[in-house]
Order: structure tokens, then sequence, then C-alpha cells
């Protein structure tokens, strides 16, 4: 009888040993399935509601959607003011969620305050490392990653001679305390005088502060570049409507500035740098990548947009260089 039991407990070590294997292989892929089917907790801070900043917001839920990311969402929105931003964020870290979503630079800069540990994806950053939230957009390290609105000025600075042999002056407005506009400002200056073009710039402080401002500008420009700037991204209609009463034109840096009233665009798709944000929540939340592995993306692709009324206003021909190849919106 001993025999027998010693027989039997030597072949159930034997089984055991050769199923190790295929036992850890099982657990891995209920681990997987879990995953996939497991609902994660996601903030979205948002530093101000304006239609680019909330087409990235709709692109990432769109991106979670398609890449089978179950989620229970929670939006919140910082009105611009950073304070609330750091606020949104840190109610986010104490309530234990799976990933936090930050929508412009100042929102990401106050989840990263936040936590160092949960992961956090952003969207509609322009310079990333400028801002301190990764250390190279190939490598971000840390918890930190997601997508830029970086669009290539050069291209869109040319426009403006496309439009009129004879601008020789542009104008930028900015919001003086957002670090993505300051960036682009500098990239402004620095490919100017290669272009043939002067620069004004102004600042606002406040965004009561644009009314006047741009009625300073225009009075001083042949033509306005808008930056892909927060706080002047929910006005840009006021911005627009002064240059079409003064017979110039606005060339935006993407296409949410073309839908506000501006002529030209030949930029990104806000919601489509937020669907790409929700592609890499998905690595991160169901195939467990750390999100300080994931290069930062920019955007997959550039749209040139051109509003028709806007065009008409200005009295342009619609054959011009400037229009060649462009998608047509407005009447």
């Amino acid at each position: 009888m001993k025999k027998i039991i010693t027989i039997l407990m030597a072949m159930t070590m034997i089984l055991t040993a050769c199923s190790g294997g295929n036992t850890k292989v099982n657990t891995e892929t209920k681990t997987t399935e879990e995953k996939t089917t497991e609902e994660f907790k996601i903030g979205i801070v948002q530093y101000i509601e304006h239609p680019a900043l909330d087409a990235a917001r709709d692109g990432f839920i769109k991106g979670l959607e398609d890449a089978g990311v179950k989620a229970n969402i929670d939006v919140k929105s910082a009105q611009a003011d950073i304070g609330v931003a750091r606020t949104i964020s840190e109610k986010f870290v104490s309530d234990g969620v799976d990933l936090i979503f930050a929508i412009a630079t100042p929102a990401a800069e106050a989840a990263v305050g936040a936590t160092s540990e949960i992961p956090i994806l952003f969207s509609a950053v322009t310079d990333p490392v400028a801002a301190h939230l990764v250390e190279s957009n190939e490598n971000p390290g840390g918890n930190v990653t997601g997508t830029s609105d970086i669009v290539d000025i050069e291209s869109q600075l040319k426009l403006f001679k496309e439009i009129n042999p004879d601008i020789k002056k542009i104008g930028i407005v900015f919001s003086a305390d957002e670090i993505n506009s300051q960036t682009q400002v500098e990239m402004v200056e620095e490919l100017i005088p290669n272009l043939g073009l002067e620069l004004e710039v102004m600042s606002i402080q406040n965004i009561s502060d644009l009314p006047q401002v741009a009625e300073s500008l225009t009075s001083k420009v042949d033509g306005v570049y808008m930056l892909s700037d927060n706080k002047i991204a929910s006005s840009v209609s006021l911005l627009a409507d002064v240059l079409v009463e003064n017979k110039k034109p606005l060339v935006g840096a993407e296409e949410a500035h073309i839908e506000g009233g501006g002529l030209i665009s030949n930029g990104i798709s806000y919601f489509g740098i937020g669907e790409q944000a929700g592609v890499m929540a998905k690595k991160i939340l169901v195939d467990g990548i750390n999100p300080g592995e994931i290069p930062v993306e920019s955007s997959h692709t550039i749209t040139k947009i051109v509003n028709r009324e806007t065009l008409k206003a200005l009295g342009l021909d619609e054959n011009l260089k400037a229009f060649e190849g462009a998608e047509f919106i407005g009447e």
C-alpha cells in the first residue's frame, strides 16, 4: 500500500512539473483576457473648452472605443485656470483612476505635478520636452507620454505670399502664460527672415484683452498667423471677424481656426491626435506597456482647409496657388 501511494505521489509530481509551462501560459492568457474585458477608470482634465481641445477629447474617446477599451470616464474642464487643473488632477489621484488624460500643456503640467505613479497621457501639447513633461520625445521616461500638436509652421507661413505676394508684415497674438505658445513664437521668429516677411508680436494676459489687442495688431500688419494657443482659440471668431472687416487674411495653425472664421490652414486634426492617444491608452492599460517606453507621437495626417465664406468676404480668387488641393468648408 505504501508503495502504491509513493508511486501515485511521484506521478503527480511529474505531471505537475510537465504541465508547469502550460499552466503559466494559461494564467497569462487569462490575465490578458481579464484586462480586455475590465472597465478602467479614466480621468480627463481639459484646460479649457474650445473646438480644438473638444475634438482631441472626442477623438480620444473614439480611439478607446475602436481599440476595444472599456472605460468609466470622468471629464473635467479647468476653465483656463491652472489652479483648478491642479485640483482636478489631485482629485483623480485620490479617486484612484487607472489613467489621466490631460488635454493641453497647462493641464498636462498639472497632472504631472499630481502623480509620478498613475499613467498620464497628454494631447494638444506643442513641445512636451520644453514643458518638462518628458525627457525626450523618443524616450519619454517616467509615467508620461502622449501626442503633440506640433505643425509645419514654415509651410503655413509660406501661404501668406501665395495668397498675396504684396504681404510684407504679419502679426501674431499669443497668451503670455502658455509655454506652448512661447515655443511657437520662437519658431516663427526664427523662420520669418528667410521668408521675406516682417513680424509684429503682441501678447495678452487675459482673454478680455483680446478685442483691443486684435484691433491694434490688425492695424499694423497685412495678415495674422494664429498659433495653437488655448485662450485665443476659445475666441477665434472675434479675431477672425476683425481681420475680415479689414480685408486681411488669417492663416491658422489648425482646422478649428478655419471653422471659426479664419481663411486657411495647412494643419493637423485634433480629433486625429486624440484618436492616436486612445490607441496609446490601450497599450498602457491592456498591454501593460510603461508610458515612458512609448514615444511621443505627432499627427499622422495634415489637411489643408479653406473657409469659402471668408475667402469671398476677402475678395480672393478661389484658383490661387494657396488653395490648391484644399478642402473647402462654409458657403
